[in-house]
């Protein structure tokens, strides 16, 4: 499984939005700038998290964007799950229910499941905050002599 540039860089925005919280509506540009995105990728990522609840939208002289919810709300499993689709190694696991025809008698389907309930476990647990929070004890760990 690979995730594209498009759920790597909707991750990379949140997270400049979850930095910046406290100053208001930010602009595209503003954050594309920080993040070396292209302003034009980030707006064809903006309407899928748009859909999703996840961005509040101000247009205008000091529109911008800020995030919906506090930044502990947002888990990494959500944001790639809306960017990328599936997190499923396999397509037999992309929906509820597998409609594989051959599910009875496959000997590999338990190690597909097994990877992809790591995959959804590890990702489900890792917020936004998690990781400011990691960056802000990183930082502090830094210390010049």
């Amino acid at each position: 499984m690979k995730i594209s540039t498009k759920g790597r860089y909707a991750l990379r925005m949140l997270l400049d939005l979850a930095e910046h919280r406290n100053t208001g509506f930010i602009a595209l540009k503003d954050i594309a700038r920080r993040q070396g995105i292209s302003k034009k990728y980030l707006e064809q990522i903006v309407p899928l998290l748009n859909r999703s609840n996840y961005l509040l939208t101000n247009r205008g002289f000091q529109g911008g964007y800020q995030l919906a919810m506090s930044p502990d709300k947002y888990t990494v499993g959500d944001i790639l799950r809306i960017t990328e689709g599936s997190l499923a190694p396999v397509a037999c696991l992309d929906h509820e229910t597998n409609m594989c025809e051959r599910q009875g008698e496959c000997a590999t389907l338990p190690v597909w499941q097994g990877l992809y309930a790591v995959i959804t476990d590890y990702l489900d647990n890792i917020t936004l905050q998690d990781i400011l929070d990691q960056q802000a004890e990183k930082a502090g760990n830094e210390y010049i002599i």
